[in-house]
C-alpha cells in the first residue's frame, strides 16, 4: 500500500540527503528519490525568488518556468502557506496548464524558520484523485526535513 511505500522512501531519503546543505542538489535528489518510486507524471521543486516562484529540479516532461504568488496550485499553496490537494485540475479556479496530461495535483510548501515559504514541491499525475491524506501527512514530512537541512 502507499503508505508502505512511503515508509520505505522516507528513510531512503534521509539517508541520501543528510549532510547536504546544497540548494539544488538536495532538492534534485529529492525529485529523484520521489519519482523512482511512484512514477508520477511529473515531480519537482518550484523556489521562492522574489514575488514569484521559479522553476526548480524536477523529474519530468518541459515545464512552466515561473509561476506568480496566487496562481495556480503552486501559487496558491505558496500565497496560503499550506499544502493543496487537487483531485481534479480542470475543476480548480485558475490552474496553469502546463501539460494537459496532468490531472490531479498536491502542492507541499518547504519553509524558513520564521514561516516564509522558500519553494514548492509540485507533484502532477496523469490520474484523477491520485493524491489524498497519506500522500499529504508523508510529503509534508519528507519538505519538512528538507527544510531544516537547507534552509535553517
Amino acid at each position: 500500500d502507499k503508505q508502505a511505500v512511503y515508509n520505505e522512501l522516507f528513510p531512503q531519503i534521509e539517508a541520501l540527503l543528510t549532510g547536504e546543505t546544497d540548494e539544488v542538489a538536495t532538492l534534485g535528489n529529492a525529485a529523484a528519490a520521489i519519482q523512482q518510486v511512484f512514477h508520477h507524471h511529473w515531480t519537482g521543486f518550484y523556489i521562492v525568488r522574489g514575488n514569484e516562484l521559479v522553476l526548480g529540479p524536477f523529474q519530468g516532461p518541459i515545464a512552466c518556468t515561473r509561476i506568480a504568488l496566487g496562481k495556480g496550485v503552486c501559487g496558491t499553496a505558496w500565497q496560503e502557506k499550506r499544502t493543496v490537494v487537487v483531485d481534479d485540475v480542470d475543476a480548480f479556479p485558475g490552474h496553469i496548464a502546463c501539460s494537459a496530461l496532468s490531472k490531479s495535483e498536491i502542492v507541499v510548501p518547504l519553509f524558513r524558520p520564521n514561516g516564509e515559504v522558500a519553494a514548492v514541491l509540485d507533484i502532477d499525475s496523469a490520474h484523477l484523485s491520485a493524491f489524498d491524506e497519506t500522500d499529504r501527512v508523508a510529503l509534508e514530512k519528507v519538505c519538512s526535513f528538507i527544510s531544516k537541512l537547507i534552509y535553517a
